[in-house]
């Protein structure tokens, strides 16, 4: 593997038009609790299939495809997981996985009926966090499609001090214990990272997921899998997670190297960085320099600086870099300036705001159900929507565009084939099975329709059959 790196990769060039282009994903896996008004026990599978019955009635599958184009279904541990469609545009994947959390609170009033059909009344909480009461965590992994003919272990290498460094501005916030004394921590899934690449994404949780499936044309491309970054609630934490990671992704991919950030101990220097909210603690490199992470975000802040000044065509990326260097000079001046934008330092702020207006401690019981409040994705009673509805927090997407998200795929990438698939498929009341990379009918006119370009918005295979296959008999 390291041998590899050593050694240039050999580049097929591209068009003009398509060197920028980008897919993108995200999933999101969600904490799930039920409180009962009263000594009742309920399993965890229960209330999942309830909240899957309100999603595709009739039915308890594990693993479902939606109109929109998203994956839906049960991961490791009993945990919702949401997959966004693939997105092109990165306000699309914005809105895309809001509304991942926009269906799963829609499913909470039918649970909710059907528990209570069953003389369990009680609440299901939904949390698009990170963590749990013991200790188990739950992640929220990106992916970018990424060009096949760049040498992946050299990418590893370049972004791997960038991933580690840049919760300052993507950590959700968490309150940990240490030594019996609360703190405040970054982020809430560095202290779980153990490797810095690993094909596992549960055993041996890494900063780069290495596992080589790219729901894609194979020869062409590869999904770059990013396993280390929290849950955002924060629309713009979201859109400057993952638009700075494409900038640099892009960077590195034209050629642009970013040499001597290598970091003598990147899983100690995450964890480091996590639990200094002061944004001073220094990490060590591999040359025996010490820099902090606003030091070495500067560092590829330059770097991009100098890339886009060769695309002046490059706007949205331009405008990234502009919010960027913004938020990397707020942190560095006040970092209350960001309160409504970056998550820990808004919650952070919240519950430093109630600590002082009750005059407890942050080892008050009130604290720890504030930081799990911030995330609950109901919004009548989730501390981050409460926010928003006073006007405390930064909007990027409108809700009618996120709420036509819960069941329109992007209507410029592979998402809206499979979605106008589902659709007909589901109005002639025809069984199918789809995945990422293929469409089929089951049974009667069976036929498996493959969609390996993940780009590409039309099928004219499944505009056929839409107009071909009759309904199903009731």
């Amino acid at each position: 593997m390291e041998n590899a790196s050593r050694h240039d990769a050999v580049r097929i060039p591209l068009p003009a038009d398509e060197r920028m282009k980008r897919i993108f994903g995200l999933e999101c896996e969600y904490g799930l609790t039920f409180s009962p008004n009263g000594r009742v026990y309920l399993p965890i599978e229960k209330i999942l299939g309830y909240i899957f019955e309100g999603l595709i009635p009739n039915s308890w599958p594990s693993n479902a495809f939606l109109t929109n184009g998203a994956r839906f279904y049960q991961d490791t541990g009993c945990h919702p997981e949401y997959s966004t469609p693939e997105c092109d545009d990165i306000f699309d994947l914005v809105a895309h996985e809001k509304a991942g959390e926009r269906i799963l609170e829609s499913c909470l009033p039918l649970a909710e009926e059907r528990l209570r059909e069953e003389g369990l009344a009680g609440d299901i909480y939904i949390f698009k966090n990170n963590t749990d009461s013991l200790g188990n965590t739950y992640g929220c992994h990106e992916n970018f499609l990424m060009r096949r003919d760049i040498d992946f272990w050299k990418v590893a290498e370049q972004l791997i001090p960038f991933f580690v460094t840049r919760q300052i501005f993507s950590g959700a916030g968490k309150v940990l214990k240490v030594s019996g004394k609360p703190q405040y921590f970054l982020s809430q899934r560095a202290q779980h990272i153990h490797e810095k690449t690993s094909s596992s994404t549960t055993s041996s949780r890494s900063i780069i997921n290495t596992r080589d499936e790219p729901h894609a044309d194979a020869e062409r491309y590869r999904r770059l899998h990013i396993i280390l970054g929290d849950s955002n609630m924060s629309e713009f934490a979201s859109y400057l997670k993952v638009g700075t990671a494409d900038l640099i992704l892009s960077m590195i991919e034209e050629g642009c190297v970013v040499r001597g950030m290598a970091l003598e101990d990147p899983v100690k220097a995450i964890r480091d960085i996590s639990r200094d909210p002061t944004l001073r603690k220094k990490v060590r490199l591999d040359d025996g320099r010490e820099l902090s992470a606003l030091d070495i975000q500067r560092v590829y802040l330059e770097k991009a600086a100098d890339f886009l000044r060769a695309r002046p065509e490059e706007k949205l990326k331009a405008d990234v870099f502009n919010e960027w260097e913004r938020v990397l000079n707020a942190l560095e001046e006040n970092p209350l300036r960001l309160v409504r934008e970056i998550d820990w330092v808004t919650k952070h702020w919240l519950i430093q705001s109630y600590v002082d207006c009750k005059g407890c401690g942050w080892d008050d019981p009130r604290v720890a159900m504030m930081d799990l409040q911030y995330h609950d994705v109901n919004r009548k009673r989730g501390l981050y929507y409460l926010l928003q509805a006073h006007d405390k927090t930064t909007k990027l997407v409108d809700e009618r565009v996120i709420e036509r998200a819960m069941s329109v795929p992007p209507q410029d990438t592979r998402a809206k084939v499979r979605g106008d698939f589902i659709r007909f498929a589901r109005a002639k009341n025809r069984s199918y099975t789809v995945d990422w990379t293929y469409l089929k009918l089951n049974g009667y006119w069976e036929e498996t329709i493959l969609c390996m370009d993940p780009f590409c918005a039309f099928n004219r295979r499944v505009n056929e059959l839409a107009s071909q296959v009759p309904a199903a008999s009731p």
